[in-house]
């Protein structure tokens, strides 16, 4: 007797589906979930070397960008009808947004602090994701490394260019001339 094999299929969810989630009780607000392609996944705990690499992005950055710059910190950004993470910090264009969450047009400079997460954040998030939506920069703080991997140029599934950013090196911004961090400041 032969068995029959099925080919299991997976239900991608919408942006719109998932904020229906939210509106329906199933998904909280404290949950810790990003939509990544149409699939939910569960964000890592915010450790304490995190917590405070991201405070201490905030503090430098929001002293620099000027008024036609928001920087957003943990907020979700729409990438498509099937992304919408939530990057650790956006720079985004001033604008309202009340009814509607920052698209990639509104997008500056997107940062990923990673502590325990780097293979995702470089792969799945960084390449396949913010160079695919058109991102023209992005940073992942990587702190086991000590250095921000600092990317450009975004083509088809990933950056053209890409730089490590040691400690005791300053970074520049491309989307944001004028932008200097060191990387010291950053990584504490």
């Amino acid at each position: 007797m032969q068995k029959e094999t099925r080919e299991v299929t997976r239900r991608r969810f919408t942006v719109q589906e998932y904020h229906r989630m939210a509106e329906a009780g199933i998904l909280h607000e404290d949950d810790r979930i990003e939509l990544i392609d149409g699939e939910l996944v569960e964000m890592s705990a915010i450790g304490t070397r995190h917590f405070s690499c991201v405070n201490r992005l905030n503090h430098l950055l929001v002293g620099s960008v000027g008024d036609d710059v928001i920087v957003s910190v943990q907020n979700p950004v729409r990438l498509n009808d099937y992304s919408e993470p939530q990057p650790d910090v956006a720079l985004i264009w001033t604008r309202d947004y009340n009814e509607s969450l920052p698209t990639p047009e509104d997008v500056l400079l997107l940062i990923e602090v990673s502590d325990t997460t780097l293979a995702y954040d470089r792969g799945l998030k960084l390449s396949r994701r913010y160079a695919r939506a058109g991102i023209p920069e992005a940073w992942i703080v990587d702190l086991q490394g000590e250095k921000i991997e600092h990317h450009t140029g975004p083509s088809g599934d990933r950056y053209r260019h890409a730089e490590k950013v040691r400690r005791d090196e300053t970074l520049n911004s491309a989307a944001l001339p004028g932008l200097e961090v060191r990387a010291g400041d950053v990584l504490g």
